[in-house]
């Protein structure tokens, strides 16, 4: 026994002594995205527009705070906080660029289920009663719950980190995501009709909550409180239309008009001049404590009953904020580790927790502000973190009259995004009437139920019915690429066969198998020898990261290649197909490889000129390899008539 004991030490051992210094470098490099883009910032070129996106990030991030801690239940000052620690977290071990970590609604919607179910309400205003500066028992058990929410769904999120569960994403489809944030941001909206309309109303959580709640307050509508519901009638169409004009005008005007704060200003000063909290009985956030607080760790006695709450944070603040990471990722030209930001977002919840923050996750709302605004790297968030903590120490106290009607209205306006994606059901109408059924059905769910249970249906009925789909094809994988002999003219068969490749498509092309097919493709160009003489501009950038490798160099104009697609096997795809030979045009467009399809079923060629901007001077699709072919020959005997011409 010892001496195998011994030698297991020994072995042990020996592997920390082969540890390098460049091993544990690289390893934190990976681990700690700031210490790459940190030491190679560029103060000349980005500091001002990171100082300007801060700035305008910071108005948003206090005013969402505010409202959703308030959606979560808990005292809004935790919303405050919620917007500070998350945001350092993620900015050193996130990878998006334009990625704003902070309070979420969707995660505190899941969230307040806890709260209100381990914490009932004693009394519908917990703020307002409360002027001594330091928060009741009652609203620390809250924040309790809400902070062991979140250090839970934190760890899930690690935990799902170690065991490499990022490489599953591929199961989350577009459909899928856009219908459980649409489903989720609409019970969102239903959660502040109460603030809207002035009514006093009990929480109502559960299955088919989201009918209960109207139809609570269609059986209570005469208590609906007028004053509120002009107030928010006001502000929503005040919100509604600077935004508007603020996104038609963005490109003329450098700075956009911080409506959400100049709203929040005017209302309060209102509020504070005509008491309407006695005079008319409006709801106001009430007292707002200065200061950060001592850390403390969440209670661990009540994580047995938050799991349910936990997974939903979890699942449902990864998946929407790994959408966004990769969307800014493919916009700007950078790379997404999906497993990293598992790491990422568990960390910006678990380190967090122990300052009494509620769940957190990136926003659609705070992305597209940090792009239309022109914000580099994450310097932008770390401005932010200044001047909230300008905030929590000074003006916080400031904002006891702001009333509560006001933060809803910008909740609800903060939600148009997701609302808008109503919009995406005509392009799977179009592209694919599965997704199509798959987003109906999964919206639905998520209505009934919750959002991490119509993510649950979604995965699972999109893996079912690609399971169904894929003994209906001609294979269940994508085979071997062969290429096709094409006999050419014997003065220029040469040529012609050293630039142009022929490959035949013998599977279904889905979200399943679209990455496969794409580095299956770029395979074949390379062994083809393709970029032989123009290596670095025509190579197809890696779709899955959706980057290139390597700087490109000039092209090679006099050797332009072509890549014809037989999609005679091809019986049938889904949006994710579509896009990825969409993507796969484009990027060849670009490198100088003329890509043609042929065989190309009616479906087919109307979803890709419905999905993206086929714009090429000549014919893409063809009934047959020989009419492309010819086409391709025909092409090239004009260019060179036109050159001998030009000579």
């Amino acid at each position: 026994m010892m001496t195998g004991a011994k030698r297991k030490r020994s072995t042990v051992w020996r592997k920390i002594q082969a540890v390098r210094f460049e091993d544990i470098k690289a390893w934190c490099m990976r681990r700690l995205p700031i210490l790459t883009w940190a030491p190679v910032y560029n103060w000349k070129e980005n500091l001002v527009p990171d100082t300007v996106s801060g700035m305008m990030l910071a108005i948003q991030q206090v005013t969402q705070g505010l409202a959703f801690a308030i959606l979560s239940s808990v005292h809004p000052v935790f919303g405050l906080y919620g917007s500070f620690f998350p945001v350092i977290i993620y900015a050193i071990f996130g990878m998006g660029r334009h990625v704003a970590t902070g309070t979420f609604a969707l995660t505190s919607l899941i969230s307040a289920n806890a709260v209100e179910r381990l914490v009932p309400s004693v009394r519908t205003n917990f703020t307002a009663n409360n002027n001594s500066g330091i928060l009741s028992e009652f609203e620390m058990q809250r924040i309790g719950v809400a902070a062991a929410v979140s250090f839970l769904g934190g760890i899930i999120q690690v935990a799902m980190f170690m065991l490499q569960l990022g490489s599953a994403t591929f199961l989350l489809t577009e459909p899928v995501i856009s219908a459980m944030t649409t489903g989720a941001a609409s019970h969102v909206v239903t959660s502040q009709v109460k603030y809207l309309l002035g009514m006093k109303m009990p929480y109502i959580s559960g299955p088919l909550a989201f009918f209960h709640i109207y139809a609570y307050v269609f059986e209570n509508i005469r208590s609906v409180q007028l004053e509120a519901l002009l107030l928010s009638l006001l502000s929503i169409v005040v919100l509604v239309l600077v935004k508007e004009l603020n996104e038609k005008f963005h490109r003329n005007i450098k700075v956009v008009l911080p409506i959400d704060l100049l709203l929040i200003i005017a209302t309060s000063i209102a509020c504070y001049c005509a008491d309407m909290e006695y005079v008319y009985g409006i709801e106001v956030v009430g007292n707002i404590p200065k200061g950060l607080p001592s850390p403390k760790a969440p209670p661990m006695s009540v994580l047995p009953e938050v799991v349910t709450e936990a997974f939903g944070v979890a699942l449902v603040g990864y998946v929407a904020s790994l959408a966004l990471a990769q969307g800014s990722a493919k916009k700007f030209k950078y790379t997404v580790d999906d497993n990293q930001e598992f790491l990422a977002h568990g960390l910006s919840n678990v380190i967090p927790s122990f300052f009494f923050c509620i769940p957190s996750a990136a926003a659609m709302g705070r992305t597209a502000l940090l792009y239309s605004t022109g914000a580099k790297t994450q310097v932008a968030c770390l401005i932010s973190c200044v001047l909230i903590l300008v905030v929590i120490y000074t003006i916080g106290p400031l904002l006891y009259w702001l009333p509560m009607c006001v933060l809803a209205s910008i909740i609800v306006v903060g939600l148009k995004g997701m609302l808008m994606q109503f919009r995406d059901l005509k392009k799977y109408w179009n592209v694919d009437k599965i997704d199509w059924s798959i987003w109906v059905s999964t919206y639905v769910f998520t209505i009934c139920f919750a959002a991490n249970v119509g993510l649950l249906y979604g995965v699972v009925c999109t893996i079912a019915i690609v399971i169904f789909r894929f003994p209906r094809a001609k294979t269940l994988n994508l085979k071997n690429m062969k290429e096709v002999e094409y006999k050419y003219k014997a003065e220029d068969n040469c040529e012609s066969q050293k630039q142009v490749k022929i490959v035949s498509v013998n599977s279904p092309l889905v979200f399943l198998n679209a990455r496969k097919f794409h580095a299956d493709l770029l395979k074949i160009i390379q062994k083809d020898g393709m970029s032989s003489q123009c290596e670095q501009n025509t190579l197809l950038c890696s779709f899955s990261n959706g980057s290139c490798h390597g700087e490109l160099v000039q092209p090679c104009h006099s050797e332009r290649h072509v890549l014809i697609l037989d999609c005679s096997g091809l019986n049938f795809f889904d949006y994710t197909g579509v896009s990825v030979l969409l993507q796969i045009y484009v990027d060849c467009k670009n490198r100088y490889i003329d890509v043609l399809l042929a065989h190309c079923k009616g479906s087919l060629i109307k979803a890709m000129q419905y999905g993206g901007n086929l714009d090429s001077e000549n014919p893409v699709f063809f009934e047959s390899i020989s009419s492309a072919i010819d086409a391709i020959q025909i092409h090239r005997n004009y260019s060179k008539f036109s050159e001998q011409s030009e000579v």
